[in-house]
Order: structure tokens, then sequence, then C-alpha cells
């Protein structure tokens, strides 16, 4: 058997719930999750956070 990915079980999931509201809140967090984890060793970082 062949196993779904989590991001097709996700875009399964808002096809058939109609919560395709929910996606641009998912891409949002993985984007600041993801500009945190990669300012985290640079000299950015004293200004990236600062704004949370």
């Amino acid at each position: 058997m062949n196993k779904p990915s989590i991001v097709a079980e996700f875009w399964d999931f808002l096809k058939v719930r109609k919560k395709f509201w929910l996606a641009p809140i998912i891409m949002i967090l993985l984007l600041l999750g993801a500009l945190i984890v990669f300012t985290e060793g640079s000299a950015l970082a004293p200004f990236i956070y600062t704004l949370f």
C-alpha cells in the first residue's frame, strides 16, 4: 500500500471539509518558523526576535 504524504493528506482534508481558509494560516506559520530557524545563528537574529 502506498501511504499518502502529509501534504497530500492535508490537501484532501481541506477539499473535503471546505476549510481552504486554513491554508494561508499554515503557510504563514511555516514561513515564520523557517525564518527563525535560518536566522538563528546569524547577526540578524537580535533584529528578528524583536519582531516577536
